[in-house]
């Protein structure tokens, strides 16, 4: 990544990856460095999904390079790579987001199904990681941001698959971060913890329950979150970021009073995972193949009206350093009236 004449770096020459590019969060933080004017390699599975994110980089003001794989599949993850800074450039950034889950009680979801989910919500994030590394660690630059959940931290019912894979990924980023400092590298790693958002997976992810999927409410646009795993790629030297007041007051819960939240989550987290809709066995489900191979389902979801683009949570995260100063004003102040 060059510099401009300041010094500091110009991020619209980056080489950015984003895992899990065509559709939802992906798709929108694939925009948003398009926007920027950066050069964007997409990777997924559907290949209408994937053209459209690749026109919506370029309509942006980015460029676009299209890389169908499986995120579950390392050579393929590797060859993407590749591909990259043989068309794009060097890579400055890498996003992991590819996503598959089962909506199910445990015993519900096949042994074969548990393991597919492991291997691209865990797995696909190790093997983007190990892609990225070694090509960030000889010119020791480079971001890697892990777009996580609230999820991994606190297990939710119907959920066990995805939850224990996003726990998985929390632990080996935590220590893949003490290597890299270990090794005193200036190649950063990151994790964006996310609330529940307004993204086509409830209209594709394979379920087994009555009525169909949902977020649990609030629920909140791909663009904020995207806002926030850019800007934590911007900012990499924070080992995490929490994006919207939900977050943080269910990691804040779980480290208080985790057996009340897990009562809690049993009377509730049943019925609040769905609609009123009844499921039918003609709703896609993207486990085994992609939901967006011949239909583009873009980056929302069907919860637009209950969805939002604000948080007084988001704010204060990007601004933490503002809201310090301002605390140490307000408490010099009230120090110096006492004194008075």
């Amino acid at each position: 990544m060059s510099s401009d004449l300041s010094g500091a770096p110009d991020r619209s020459k980056q080489t950015v990856v984003v895992t899990g590019a065509s559709g939802g969060v992906g798709r929108a933080v694939a925009r948003a460095y398009g926007a920027r004017g950066a050069s964007v390699g997409l990777i997924a599975r559907g290949a209408e999904g994937l053209a459209a994110a690749a026109e919506d980089v370029e309509s942006a003001g980015g460029r676009a390079l299209s890389l169908p794989a499986d995120t579950a599949d390392a050579q393929a993850v590797e060859a993407c790579a590749a591909r990259v800074e043989d068309e794009l450039g060097p890579i400055d950034v890498w996003v992991n987001d590819a996503f598959s889950s089962v909506f199910a009680p445990f015993e519900e979801i096949e042994l074969d199904e548990f393991r597919r989910i492991t291997e691209v919500c865990y797995l696909g994030f190790v093997h983007g990681t190990r892609a990225a590394l070694d090509r960030m660690k000889p010119r020791d630059h480079g971001t890697i941001v892990q777009v996580g959940s609230a999820l991994a931290y606190r297990g939710i019912p119907l959920q066990s698959a995805y939850c224990g894979a996003k726990h998985a990924i929390q632990g080996f980023t935590e220590a893949l971060r003490c290597e890299l400092l270990h090794e005193k590298s200036h190649v950063r790693v990151t994790m964006v913890q996310l609330p529940a958002v307004n993204t086509p997976q409830f209209s594709w992810v394979l379920t087994r329950l009555p009525r169909r999927a949902q977020p649990v409410p609030p629920i909140y646009q791909p663009e904020v979150v995207a806002r926030a795993i850019v800007r934590a790629a911007d900012h990499p030297r924070r080992r995490e970021y929490w994006v919207g007041s939900s977050t943080a007051a269910t990691l804040i819960a779980n480290a208080v009073a985790p057996g009340l939240l897990d009562r809690y989550l049993a009377r509730t987290g049943f019925a609040s995972q769905q609609t009123s809709q009844r499921h039918t066995s003609r709703d896609p489900a993207n486990l085994w193949a992609p939901a967006d191979e011949h239909t583009d389902f873009g980056a929302h979801g069907h919860f637009d009206e209950q969805a939002t683009r604000t948080d007084p949570q988001i704010w204060a995260s990007e601004h933490h350093g503002l809201l310090a100063v301002a605390g140490a004003a307000v408490a010099g102040a009230a120090l110096w009236l006492r004194r008075r």
